[in-house]
């Protein structure tokens, strides 16, 4: 099989676990050379060592890109060592338990903004100019259905601030189509992640077992890098057969399937 992506160089945050750790194997499987951050370095050491152990190449930068300079030292470090930058895969992001209106703390305001659309901004402030000196690049965004649909389940937060991620990638293309950027926003449904840990009801392995995997993400997020550089998906969206929101509804409406 032909690496599609041999030669480039993709930055992938939370790339610890979940849906971050299985882009970023993926893309190292397509050849390209992957950078690895998140906030704590074992998980990312133990993707790294995945990676280079199937013939990769990886690099470990930690950082809290929650701080707005964290990014903008990493996207040096990035220049200094390849020279460039191709894909940046935007997926760190967390929720809270204590989430509604009637539970949120300021503190909790600011965990989920500044973890979720400020990091994310960060990142790709920090990413373009790689991107404009070379003419190309790809920025892929993990949002969420809830950054396209307002519920109860995720909370205001974390609801805002996927709503303000999917505004920023489709702002992104607004600006820097005509420097052969393109920037697509993903946004999952319901996918059998750490961040269920944080759902003030907890979901079982039964329910897990039926929701989209991380892999499957990961899977979507490499076919988006390998596409041609004159086509952008602006927004996609992945969802489990067996949603859960739709089978309430049938409950609810008493719907006979």
């Amino acid at each position: 099989m032909v690496a599609r992506l041999r030669g480039k160089v993709a930055w992938v945050t939370g790339a610890g676990s979940g849906i971050g750790e299985a882009a970023a194997v993926m893309l190292a499987e397509e050849g390209a050379s992957v950078v690895l951050t998140g906030r704590r370095k074992e998980p990312l050491e133990a993707v790294a060592k995945r990676i280079k152990a199937a013939g990769g190449t990886a690099l470990v930068k930690p950082g809290d890109l929650m701080k707005p300079t964290t990014a903008g030292k990493i996207a040096d470090a990035i220049k200094a060592k390849f020279g460039r930058l191709d894909i940046l895969v935007n997926n760190a992001g967390l929720n809270i338990t204590r989430r509604s209106w009637k539970q949120l703390e300021t503190e909790g305001i600011d965990q989920l903004i500044h973890g979720n659309l400020s990091s994310a901004m960060y990142c790709a402030i920090a990413a373009l100019p790689l991107m404009r000196a070379r003419k190309d690049g790809i920025l892929i965004h993990t949002a969420s259905m809830a950054g396209r649909v307002v519920s109860l389940l995720s909370g205001p937060g974390y609801t805002a601030a996927k709503h303000g991620l999917v505004a920023a990638s489709h702002s992104i293309n607004m600006e820097e189509c005509t420097n052969g950027i393109r920037s697509t926003v993903v946004c999952p449904g319901e996918v059998a992640t750490p961040i269920l840990d944080k759902r003030p009801v907890p979901v079982s392995k039964q329910d897990r077992d039926k929701m989209v995997q991380s892999e499957d993400v990961g899977d979507l997020i490499r076919y988006i890098a390998c596409l041609p550089r004159h086509v952008c998906i602006n927004e996609v969206m992945i969802c489990p057969t067996w949603n859960r929101g739709y089978v309430a509804a049938q409950n609810q409406g008493h719907v006979k399937v």
